[in-house]
């Protein structure tokens, strides 16, 4: 009787046992499978919230052949002044620039009373780097003995934020709502005086050869609506334009920011 005793209880003993075994078990897969549904959930979720993150839409017109060659027109002019030796555009100033514009080949034309008028390229710095490129025409008027016509490359450092809210708004004079000073050339700006560093826009020039600041004081900036409504749609701003990354801007057109990259790299 004593050892029928003692063997159910050994068997009491074993069972019990692997039940507690079989228990923890169980404990263990659940808990498990509750860790892989909430890592699930968790990857859903956040795959979800990636999802829902806009991206920025490219900006593109309907035709962009003449944004095309006027990008193209300006960052040859830019390469071309930069490639002055010891006479071209100060690179710190450069550094320094919100925003970088150039006019080709802008038309001086009369004998007493002449005009200028032109069109042209600028992009502005964003935290990305140089902006997609926005389309101004540029025009003036001049008193004077000029005979004959000229043409002229005009290139503007917009060097501040008053400089750059200029380049936003829909139409300003230099001179005016903006002050303009002839701008320093050379390797630095070592030489120059307080009042062109104080400018908000610094302007040079190129005819026949020959570059140099030039004051620019009573010729009028504003969008090339023709240009801009081609190269990126209507209603498009040139406010809209110099605040986005350039690769929202058709890529015929980034010539002219990715040039503008090579001589100051530095974003905003």
């Amino acid at each position: 009787m004593k050892g029928m005793i003692e063997m159910s209880n050994g068997n009491l003993g074993r069972w019990t046992t692997s039940l507690c075994l079989v228990l923890v078990l169980a404990l263990v897969l659940a808990s498990s499978a509750s860790g892989q549904g909430s890592k699930s959930k968790t990857k859903s979720k956040t795959t979800k919230t990636a999802s829902t993150v806009p991206t920025e839409p490219p900006l593109r017109g309907s035709n962009t052949k003449e944004g095309a060659s006027q990008a193209a027109k300006s960052a040859k002019v830019l390469n071309e002044i930069m490639g002055i030796a010891d006479k071209g555009i100060p690179r710190d100033l450069l550094a320094k620039a919100e925003c970088v514009a150039v006019f080709p080949n802008v038309v001086k034309a009369g004998f007493i009373i002449g005009g200028q008028g032109g069109r042209g390229v600028a992009s502005c710095r964003t935290p990305t780097g140089w902006s997609a490129p926005a389309y101004f025409e540029i025009k003036g008027g001049s008193i004077g003995l000029q005979a004959g016509a000229s043409s002229t490359d005009f290139v503007l450092l917009f060097m501040n934020e008053s400089g750059l809210n200029s380049l936003l708004s829909d139409r300003f004079e230099l001179g005016g709502e903006a002050s303009v000073a002839a701008g320093p050339v050379g390797r630095t700006t070592s030489a120059t005086t307080d009042a062109k560093m104080d400018a908000e826009i610094l302007s040079y020039s190129r005819s026949k050869g020959l570059f140099g600041g030039v004051s620019l004081k009573g010729s009028v900036i504003s969008p090339e609506k023709s240009d801009m409504e081609g190269t990126y749609g209507k209603g498009v701003t040139a406010q809209t334009v110099l605040t986005a990354n350039k690769n929202r801007a058709p890529s015929e057109v980034q010539i002219f920011p990715n040039t503008v990259t090579q001589y100051s790299a530095r974003t905003r």
